[in-house]
């Protein structure tokens, strides 16, 4: 195994609850996958077997995505968690993307402080992000949570930006 603890897969804060991923997320996911306006397909029936996916990566690496849900309205408005994405299992990387209608209240830093403090209590030292230099919105939300930039990489898509955090 990796030497840390596993993480919480179910974190409470004052707006919002992480939890683990459930079969009956999967229409509400493909929603938000498809709101990224890419060709590619997001179904229901795709988007039921990468949340199957997920819960393996989870049982075996001991980090997760959760979905985000509205504490008071109960809705899914997103996901938020750790990946292993462009990073390790030693530093993982921070990943959140939420529906656009719950952009601009706070939430993706709500969700993120909240996976930090979880990162945090495994154990580990450091954690990574890389951000398209053009997301704006997602740059400011990791600078609030006190991600510094530490250098760049051109991907096929365009300038990706990469940041780290040191934890605690």
């Amino acid at each position: 195994m990796t030497g840390y603890e596993t993480m919480s897969y179910h974190l409470e804060t004052e707006r919002l609850i992480l939890r683990p991923w459930a079969e009956s997320d999967a229409a509400d996911f493909s929603e938000l996958l498809s709101e990224r306006g890419e060709e590619t397909s997001y179904t229901v029936e795709r988007c039921r077997k990468a949340i199957a996916a997920l819960l393996v990566g989870t049982e075996n690496s001991g980090i997760a995505l959760l979905p985000i849900q509205r504490r008071d309205e109960g809705d899914f408005i997103g996901y938020c968690g750790l990946i292993t994405g462009r990073s390790t299992l030693q530093e993982p990387e921070i990943a959140y993307e939420l529906f656009r209608r719950a952009h601009n209240r706070g939430y993706a830093t709500e969700a993120a402080r909240a996976v930090v403090a979880a990162a945090a209590a495994t154990g580990r030292r450091r954690l990574w992000s890389t951000v398209g230099t053009w997301n704006a919105p997602s740059l400011r939300v990791l600078e609030k949570l006190d991600f510094v930039r530490d250098h760049l990489s051109m991907e096929e898509n365009g300038e990706v930006l990469w940041l780290t955090r040191e934890l605690p």
